[in-house]
């Protein structure tokens, strides 16, 4: 079943790197405040890293006067994610998490297969924002697509 506006964020574990790999409670980062959590098929690739994280990179001051922390995943693990956000200069107030198990990700529904690409499951492109860990705008790409995910319609749909 797929997470829709007025559901909770799932109780999962995601991973980022820092000094190590540390470990997290998707409750502990998402539960409280303003996130929007955007997630992309893969660190790396053409469209993740040429427009979906520039445009939040670019805009996380927006994000920042609304009082919004800002998350990025994917089903990577947390060295790859390191490196692409070393790789893209991504600020200190963009947080990436790693679903390297796609854990997260089964969780919410969002799944994708990638595996006739020889990318297995992978997340979905989405965008959510939430308010204390309930989905307010749940914004999910159709195949193929970049357009309602991106950091300037998350921005448009939490004026």
């Amino acid at each position: 079943m797929t997470i829709a506006v007025g559901d909770r964020i799932p109780e999962s574990t995601v991973t980022y790197f820092q000094d190590g790999i540390q470990t997290a409670s998707t409750l502990d980062l998402m539960g409280t405040g303003k996130v929007v959590l955007f997630a992309v098929p893969g660190a790396f690739t053409p469209t993740c890293s040429n427009k979906h994280l520039p445009g939040y990179i670019q805009h996380i001051e927006d994000f920042n006067e609304r009082g919004v922390k800002v998350s990025c995943y994917s089903v990577n693990d947390a060295f790859v994610m390191d490196a692409w956000g070393k790789e893209r200069g991504i600020p200190k107030d963009l947080h990436l998490l790693a679903d390297g198990n796609a854990a997260f990700t089964k969780a919410l529904g969002l799944e994708l297969d990638g595996t006739k690409n020889g990318m297995g499951i992978r997340a979905k492109r989405f965008a959510m924002y939430l308010e204390d860990g309930v989905v307010k705008v749940l914004n999910i790409e159709a195949p193929g697509e970049f357009r309602v995910s991106s950091a300037e319609a998350m921005l448009e749909a939490i004026r």
